[in-house]
């Protein structure tokens, strides 16, 4: 059961959900399993296509059947003017579940205050290569965190009885060929690899999975009886159910439904009214639409029959206590990856501070795809900076491109503050297929599959334009994946100008994932991750540069000293794709590469040092326990993290990988023991010939330390006994 405090026990749910099932007549039961999107009158009344409001799906008023009533994310509620929260990569850096589960609660509640009962923003698409557009709103390019983060935002925003849905499932990793790529990998890589983020979420509760676009070994991803009934349920014993992303998901109705998807949504493509012929015709058993019924309304009835916490009304949504919580996540998200000779932080008693950048003046908080948040107000890096500075600084900006007034002008600032990186016209979703697709034919279709033909004859005589993406105003299409992995060569002439004519010069990144940072780095003192960083973030930054919060973040990724370190991938021509058992910071181990900044790794104004590490076997999990000790003169956080190798395996491992980390805050002077449990299960492989998960007889060991470089590293070595493979 998802919510454990349901009043009602599995039984009566499951005998309410048959009795319910048994009055509805088949037109209402496929229209249960179809979206309902009112996309003209959104765009009418709210001036906004997108879920302005709850998207629903037909529910079943006779019966009392409530709709599925979505809201998309990740960085908050889509609906109304929610808090935008940092995107989630950033939080990710934070590496502090106790946070990411207090940001599920609050989109939670701000979803229940706008009338939505279901929650589409738990995204835990890997970021297998650091140009994939959407990797702002996942967490990184590691299973392991990728899976615990994401699993907390699941327990969070289900504590207030919405239903929680995990996306892309599965091996979505790419925007622009999203609609069009077959993805293949071995079955250990996928298990191993690509779907561990997914289980955790599953075992952690979660209501629903949205299955992804692209193509899974020849058949669509959401249309694989291998990935939606084979895995999902018999593996991994998930009893909610399943919907489709928007529009472009399915290729044929009867095989997604009999493969175990069980809802489409906003609009039924392949759904509604097909269905029933189908069934008419004999192409498709009743039987099938009922056991997809069944799924949706025990799922359904369970969260309406849980007891609600607190009530929800609109004072919620966006209110003091939410504020405050995304200024705290962006400022524990940010990551100081360089700070030589201690620059930062800056005195609060500069007279001139030099701001250098057009995106220090911008409402710069992520793309502008289906996770777009509409705040009430933004603070940017340049409202923080002279807010935080106060009226006796002069805080001057100007653009990347005023090369003559940086040379003038950075010799004579106190401090200089490049603020350089992206916005949603370099990345994000790749909102709508290339002009073979003809999508808006496609929801013509849609809108006659709800029974609204007219409207659907309209619309399926319109020939779709090359829609790409979103358009920015000159018509060019935003966002996707990205082209290029570095700054702008406007923004590098002008970190290098500012550089060498002021020592005193910190560059903020603004992105959504890893930036190289080898043509520039060897020209500034400071470098630091600031992330789309929601709609505190100026506030955050600033305090973060003079000194007010102790920088505590770490990457989520690895940053290569070369492009050539990662993964080929073509993003914007690729039909079929075949993913490696490695990548990230995984690859570089393996192939011997040292990367400019490791996973992991953030600065601190304050430093810690590891006591001894030691080992024990504590039921089913290890426990690895050190010391760490404030050895600065600040209070400050480190995150202790443990890397497990396993050197002498009879199967090919990953040089080491991330199984388990901890959040500790240490006074100046201060020194704690961390403790960090480390189940079975994360130490098991996937054995392909027996289809089976083994615990190896082996030489196990957990390295202790602040990233992942193995200089940084202690290691202590454990031997399985023979006992323990039985268990």
């Amino acid at each position: 059961m998802f919510q454990k405090a349901c009043n009602l026990s599995e039984t009566q749910i499951h005998e309410e959900a048959v009795q319910l099932l048994k009055k509805m007549t088949l037109k209402e039961k496929v229209f249960v399993l179809s979206g309902n999107w009112k996309m003209i009158r959104d765009s009418i009344v709210y001036k906004r296509t997108y879920n302005p409001v709850a998207i629903e799906s037909h529910g079943c008023k006779r019966l009392g059947i409530t709709p599925v009533a979505f809201t998309d994310g990740p960085r908050g509620v889509v609906m109304g003017h929610s808090t935008c929260f940092p995107v989630s990569i950033a939080r990710a850096a934070s590496f502090d579940r106790e946070l990411e589960r207090e940001i599920g609660e609050a989109i939670g509640k701000e979803a229940r205050a706008q009338g939505a009962n279901y929650f589409a923003g738990v995204c835990v698409n890997l970021l297998m290569h650091p140009a994939g557009g959407r990797a702002q709103e996942s967490y990184g390019e590691d299973p392991y965190l990728v899976g615990e983060m994401g699993a907390e935002l699941v327990r969070g925003v289900q504590a207030h009885n919405v239903m929680a849905c995990v996306k892309h499932y599965a091996v979505n990793n790419m925007e622009n060929r999203r609609f069009y790529v077959d993805v293949d990998c071995s079955e250990r890589t996928l298990r191993e690899v690509y779907l561990p983020h997914f289980k955790k979420c599953v075992d952690a509760g979660c209501a629903s999975l949205m299955g992804s676009y692209n193509r899974f070994r020849g058949d669509q991803a959401s249309e694989s009886q291998h990935l939606l009934t084979e895995i999902l349920r018999e593996d991994w014993g998930f009893e909610g159910f399943t919907i489709t992303d928007f529009i472009f998901a399915l290729r044929d109705g009867v095989k997604a439904i009999e493969s175990g998807m069980d809802m489409e949504m906003p609009l039924p493509v392949h759904f509604g009214l097909e269905l029933k012929k189908a069934v008419k015709d004999g192409k498709l058993s009743e039987k099938t639409i009922d056991q997809a019924i069944l799924r949706v309304l025990k799922t359904q009835l369970t969260f309406e029959n849980t007891p609600d916490p607190i009530s929800y009304d609109k004072s919620l949504v966006a209110c003091p206590e939410h504020v405050a919580l995304a200024r705290r996540a962006a400022e524990e998200s940010i990551v100081l990856i360089k700070n030589q000779g201690d620059v930062l932080p800056f005195s609060k008693d500069c007279k001139m501070v030099l701001v250098i950048g057009h995106l220090a003046s911008e409402a710069n908080t992520g793309d502008h795809g289906s996770s777009n948040v509409y705040p009430p107000s933004v603070v940017t890096a340049l409202e923080g900076i002279r807010e935080k500075f106060g009226s006796l600084t002069e805080v001057i900006h100007v653009g990347e491109a005023e090369l003559d007034r940086i040379k003038e002008l950075a010799p004579k600032a106190d401090a200089v503050i490049v603020i350089a990186g992206n916005d949603y016209n370099d990345e994000g979703e790749y909102v709508m297929p290339d002009s073979d697709i003809n999508s808006v034919a496609l929801m013509g279709r849609g809108f006659s599959n709800n029974g609204n033909r007219i409207l659907g004859a309209l619309m399926s005589k319109v020939k779709a334009s090359n829609a790409g993406s979103y358009t920015s105003d000159d018509g060019k299409p935003v966002g996707g994946d990205r082209r290029n992995l570095s700054l702008r060569q406007s923004e590098i002439k002008a970190i290098r100008a500012a550089g060498e004519l002021n020592k005193n010069t910190a560059v903020v990144l603004v992105s959504g994932s890893m930036i190289l940072t080898k043509e520039w780095e060897d020209s500034v003192s400071a470098i630091l991750y600031g992330w789309y960083s929601g709609m505190e973030g100026g506030h955050a930054l600033a305090s973060v540069l003079l000194g007010d919060v102790n920088p505590s973040g770490k990457l989520p990724f690895v940053i290569p000293s070369d492009e050539s370190q990662l993964p080929q991938v073509d993003f914007f021509e690729a039909n079929a794709i075949t993913y490696d058992f490695d990548h990230g910071y995984r690859k570089l181990d393996r192939d011997g590469s040292v990367p400019a900044y490791p996973f992991g790794f953030g600065l601190s104004y304050t430093e810690f040092t590891y006591g001894k590490t030691a080992a024990a076997m504590d039921g089913e999990c290890i426990v690895v326990k050190t010391s760490v000790k404030n050895v600065g003169q600040r209070a400050g956080d480190e995150i202790v993290q443990v890397y497990v190798s396993v050197p002498k395996s009879d199967v090919e491992r990953h040089v080491k990988q991330l199984k388990g980390f901890a959040r500790v805050a240490l006074a100046a002077g201060e020194e704690k023991t961390v403790e960090i449990r480390i189940p079975f299960e994360e130490l098991k492989y996937y054995d392909e010939k027996t289809n089976t998960w083994v615990l190896e007889n082996a030489e196990y060991v957990f390295f202790v330390g602040p990233s992942a470089d193995p200089e940084q590293l202690t290691g202590i070595s454990m031997r399985l006994d023979e006992a323990w493979n039985l268990l």
